[in-house]
């Protein structure tokens, strides 16, 4: 009896194993056919500042929804842009390379103009160029800032849709207003800039009151219509760069007066994304990342926002000018936590094209670092270094927790003076993150170290002219 037992338990064993094995290759099957890419979503703020948010240290200023996305996310503190003004600071972001190396910077003309007859080569390799090649949508919206002439323009540089303003806000400003009224007492005929449609435009001037909840909405819908493919959207605002502008929504709802409103309504057009996100379903398949092109322009009172306890502030190569909030979201992929590990604008390049299963061609020098492992493991970030340029000039240079200026320069950014240091100075930035002691005396060696490692840097870098300076018709 108890071997019958046996027998008949032993072929219930077999009976069962063979049912789940059998089972298995189209349960394996189903779940691999429901991967895909995963989805990029950048959100680039302008002329923002590294204590413009509550998460990061603002006492007046509420931003509700970015402060969960850092406490969901990763809150990077030392986190760069590549550049201290508008136009060289994007094309770094979008090319992962120094704008030095592609003409993207200029002494003379150090942003683009709309009497400018140049913008990004199109032999340059864009976020976008690549993740098209990985079957992604793409989409560029807000201030492009990279040429408005139709070669230059998004649609030119692997993005299948564009929306948006193609320079800064205050540009095509009316001659005959008076610039104290023009940007204290902003109206939208005072700026003729277009908002345009891919290559066309369809509203001039743009009302700005409304831009950046219709750059929200333009970002949603994309992302709606897309939402079957991997997606990348690249979501630049126009503000709080000057002049600023506010819908009546967000009128006089901040406790830091109408820069506050903007700010807040900027923090109000996130919640709305990663509120569809979450309601669609795609948030667990969806990088976003948040941070701002360079620091906040001070010379405009009040209207500038905020460097925190940082030196400096736009136009300046000092870590007001260029130090960022950086924050990554990604649930159920990237750990929630605070970052102290360098990374850079630089880097974003690499780090997506890797999540996207592409990689990088080989036929020239990038300047970003693959932050993949560090997103989603928890890795030490590979970034040690940073070369600090301002324009074509190396203002300094950061290794480890160490920086070199080699310039100074008016800390206000405006007007600008920079002026070569008879003698190199040296901030210990993680301990000194305000650059107020000088270590220069006492670490000789460390700015010996520093200075070979710029050297090297000069090494890899060809001189190619400038695509800043020439006006249409010259």
């Amino acid at each position: 009896m108890n071997k019958l037992l046996l027998i008949f338990y032993c072929l219930f064993i077999c009976t069962s194993l063979f049912l789940l094995t059998s089972c298995e290759p189209e349960t394996e099957k189903e779940e691999g056919s429901a991967q895909r890419s995963p989805n990029f979503v950048i959100i680039f703020a302008d002329d923002m500042g590294y204590g413009d948010l509550s998460s990061y240290g603002h006492p007046s200023i509420k931003t509700p929804h970015l402060d969960r996305m850092v406490s969901e996310g990763q809150k990077w503190t030392n986190f760069y842009s590549a550049a201290n003004v508008c136009t060289p600071s994007r094309a770094a972001l979008l090319t992962g390379r120094y704008p030095i190396r592609n003409g993207m910077c200029s002494d003379k003309r150090r942003v683009l103009f709309p009497d400018s007859d140049g913008g990004l080569p199109a032999t340059e390799n864009t976020i976008a160029k690549l993740l098209k090649e990985q079957g992604y949508a793409t989409a560029a919206i807000g201030k492009w800032h990279l040429g408005h002439l139709p070669q230059y323009l998004p649609t030119s540089h692997g993005f299948d849709y564009y929306f948006g303003i193609p320079y800064s806000n205050d540009m095509d400003r009316v001659n005959d207003i008076d610039r104290q009224e023009a940007f204290w007492n902003a109206k939208i005929d005072y700026f003729n800039v277009p908002l345009m449609r891919n290559e066309e435009i369809i509203e001039r001037p743009a009302d700005q009151r409304t831009i950046t909840n219709r750059y929200t909405q333009e970002a949603i819908s994309f992302m709606n219509d897309h939402a079957e493919e991997p997606f990348f959207v690249y979501l630049a605002h126009n503000l709080p760069h000057v002049p600023l502008f506010v819908s009546e929504d967000f009128t006089g709802v901040s406790d830091r007066g109408l820069y506050g409103d903007v700010i807040e309504e900027i923090d109000w057009g996130v919640g709305q994304i990663l509120d569809y996100l979450r309601e669609s379903g795609l948030d667990e398949n969806t990088l976003v990342v948040f941070t701002s092109d360079n620091g906040p322009w001070v010379i405009f009172d009040d209207h500038g926002g905020s460097s925190g306890l940082f030196h400096g502030a736009k136009g300046t190569s000092y870590e007001g000018g260029v130090r960022e909030p950086g924050v990554f979201w990604w649930p159920g992929t990237i750990s929630p936590g605070l970052v102290t590990d360098m990374g850079a604008t630089l880097d974003l390049l690499p780090t997506l094209v890797n999540l996207s299963g592409g990689t990088l061609p080989d036929d020239r020098e990038y300047d970003g670092y693959d932050l993949s492992q560090s997103l989603i493991y928890g890795d030490k970030s590979p970034r040690e270094e940073l070369i600090y340029y301002h324009s074509t000039r190396i203002f300094g240079a950061r290794k480890g927790n160490y920086k070199v200026h080699f310039f100074e320069n008016n800390p206000d950014g405006y007007p600008e003076r920079m002026r070569e240091l008879e003698k190199e100075k040296l901030y210990q930035v993680q301990h000194d993150p305000s650059e107020r002691f000088d270590l220069a005396e006492d670490y000789p060696e460390i700015i010996s170290e520093i200075k070979e490692m710029v050297e090297a840097h000069k090494g890899t870098v060809e001189k190619v002219p400038s695509n800043l300076e020439k006006r249409i018709g010259e």
